[in-house]
């Protein structure tokens, strides 16, 4: 039996055609993945700091899947500022698959396709606030000038407050609600997971850092000893900083005189003033009233209750000078925010579904 040249000529087009399209698969499969990318940005509010934090910063990208398939769709992006006490800013990338767990809250219709940026805000020592500081740096500057600026103009937003969010989990939590309530024309949601400085605790809070290594430190490794001196020295070191008085670059509020505890009564309204949210409320009451959303939550399971008890402060404060807000106390584990029963997913994720805007408006605000 022969073969016709037509039909051969069929036959080798089949072929050749079945064969291209199984080549084309993997990378057509490949290129609609989702995607998380490195990234450096070299900050000037931070290049003259005394404190020898690197004005490198890293940050890691989430796009999702097809992101690379249209020129013409943007997104919203939420900003997220993780515990600066995990080891790193990518701790929820490389140990809780936070890539996979974005995917599949998209793939669900948990929530729209979206950006998410997580940057290292950390000093040497631990965390900045997010605060500008004479000390540690312009964190809150870097943040707003140049970070912000930087994703805009390097990948495919929505440029607005409306499509813009930011959320934080623990001091990160903190930034969050700091930078709705300073900048809602660049982030018009807020949605703070367990933070911590939202107000007074049970305790004296001069009385959990040890005055004796604060008096007597020839170096910033010294206060490295003790937990609590460390987290107060960033504390310190955001809100009273002094830039002429190494190695830590702060002014002392307290200092220990046998089994007295001697505090500076200015320096301690200075540093409740800067630092404490809930002393914010009435400067920046209209601000988080302009909020598209605003929400935290906490777990009244925190060893800390100082934290508790500030949260639930905090959210009758709001109250009392009329903010619309969301505050939940849940009775669940501290730090129990990832996976698909964690709150990110389960809360997080629909809050910013429900208050970002996911559509390009025109000139006449129409989607």
């Amino acid at each position: 039996m022969t073969i016709s040249s037509r039909t051969r000529n069929a036959l080798v087009f089949t072929f050749t055609f079945a064969l291209a399209f199984l080549n084309a698969v993997p990378v057509f499969a490949a290129s609609v993945k989702s995607q998380v990318i490195v990234r450096e940005l070299r900050s000037e509010n931070i290049a003259h700091n005394k404190t020898g934090t690197d004005p490198m910063r890293k940050m890691l990208v989430y796009l999702p899947a097809g992101y690379d398939e249209s020129s013409l769709q943007r997104y919203p992006v939420i900003y997220f500022l993780p515990n600066p006490f995990e080891d790193s800013y990518r701790f929820d990338f490389d140990h809780r698959d936070a890539q996979a767990l974005f995917d599949r809250a998209i793939a669900e219709g948990v929530i729209k396709k979206f950006i998410l940026v997580a940057v290292d805000m950390n000093t040497t020592l631990g965390s900045s606030w997010y605060v500008n500081s004479s000390a540690t740096g312009n964190w809150e500057d870097f943040m707003i000038q140049e970070l912000v600026p930087y994703i805009d103009a390097n990948f495919k937003t929505l440029p607005n407050r409306d499509s813009r969010g930011i959320a934080g989990i623990f001091i990160g939590g903190y930034g969050a609600i700091r930078f709705g309530m300073r900048h809602p024309d660049v982030f018009g949601s807020v949605y703070a997971m367990h933070p911590v400085g939202t107000g007074t605790g049970v305790r004296v809070s001069a009385a959990i850092p040890r005055w004796d290594i604060l008096a007597s430190v020839k170096s910033m490794d010294d206060v490295k000893k003790d937990g609590g001196t460390r987290i107060f020295t960033t504390m310190f070191q955001a809100h009273l900083p002094d830039p002429d008085r190494p190695p830590l670059f702060i002014d002392l509020l307290a200092r220990q005189e046998g089994d007295q505890l001697v505090i500076d009564a200015k320096l301690m309204e200075r540093f409740r003033d800067n630092f404490y949210l809930e002393t914010m409320i009435p400067r920046y009451a209209d601000n988080l009233k302009s909020l598209r959303g605003f929400k935290f939550d906490w777990t009244r399971n925190d060893a800390n209750f100082d934290h508790v008890y500030a949260n639930q402060a905090f959210t009758h404060k709001l109250n009392e000078f009329g903010i619309i807000h969301e505050a939940e106390e849940y009775n669940g584990a501290f730090g129990a925010d990832w996976g698909v029963d964690g709150r990110f997913y389960t809360d997080a994720l629909p809050f910013f579904q429900k208050h970002m805007v996911f559509t390009e408006t025109n000139e006449h605000g129409q989607r």
